[in-house]
């Protein structure tokens, strides 16, 4: 199922939203190269979050191989700053496509709900404990995480909370047949983080590359949190459309 819109207005204009959004553009097109090679391998090998290089937990000089002849090199000194930089970057166009579009759909409302610099907070905030519920599945892991799905999932967490009637209209893949229907967000939302459940946990201990279900979990998780860390009032919460 995808998202296509939902029914839920804004009042003000989604500011961050619009600039999260381009700022993963212009990183895209600036630094990634439009997904382009070398450009695409050198941005995953430098802004990429490495567990194993920032906890020490692999030698200095190790070579992760990334694609055939070219590999990653793993710093004598982690870089911390790859814990924030790794959320602005993305591994291909599906990638980038994907969560800038799950953000336009979910972070308009969240935005005007929470004001501007609560919502700059939630977002890197759940990018970060994305980033740290990834790690401590497998601190040794060499292979590079990259996206902003954490910090987006805790975007979606938040909605599921403030807004689960809201009704979401999806676009649903049934084989060769495409139709589209329209659910509550919280069935959306539900489901979405139940196939991130059981698709992580036998994700447990390993080391394959591909996608980061913990950091969708733990993301989702802290946008959970931060409606009541925040001290969103009960009243925000109630749908309106």
């Amino acid at each position: 199922m995808f998202p296509l819109r939902d029914d839920n207005p804004t009042i003000h204009t989604p500011v961050i939203t619009y600039v999260i959004i381009g700022i993963n553009a212009a990183v895209w097109i600036l630094i990634q190269g439009l997904g382009t090679q070398p450009a695409l391998i050198k941005s995953v090998c430098n802004y990429g979050l490495i567990p194993g290089e920032l906890l020490g937990t692999v030698p200095a000089g190790t070579q992760i191989p990334i694609s055939k002849g070219v590999a990653c090199t793993i710093d004598r000194s982690p870089d911390w700053f790859t814990l924030v930089s790794s959320m602005f970057m993305h591994g291909g166009w599906l990638h980038i496509i994907g969560n800038m579009w799950f953000l336009w759909v979910f972070g308009d409302n969240i935005e005007d709900t929470f004001g501007k610099v609560k919502y700059i907070i939630v977002y890197l905030l759940s990018g970060l404990v994305a980033a740290g519920a990834q790690i401590m599945i497998n601190p040794s892991s060499t292979i590079p995480m990259v996206g902003a799905s954490g910090a987006i999932g805790g975007i979606m967490g938040a909605y599921a909370v403030l807004f689960p009637r809201a009704r979401v209209e999806m676009l649903v893949f049934l084989g060769f047949f495409i139709t589209r229907i329209d659910v509550p967000a919280i069935f959306m939302l539900g489901y979405w983080f139940f196939i991130q459940l059981i698709s992580a946990l036998p994700t447990i201990g390993t080391a394959t590359g591909g996608v980061a279900f913990w950091a969708h979990i733990g993301g989702f998780l802290a946008g959970i949190a931060s409606v009541y860390v925040l001290g969103i009032k009960q009243k925000q919460k109630q749908d309106r459309g």
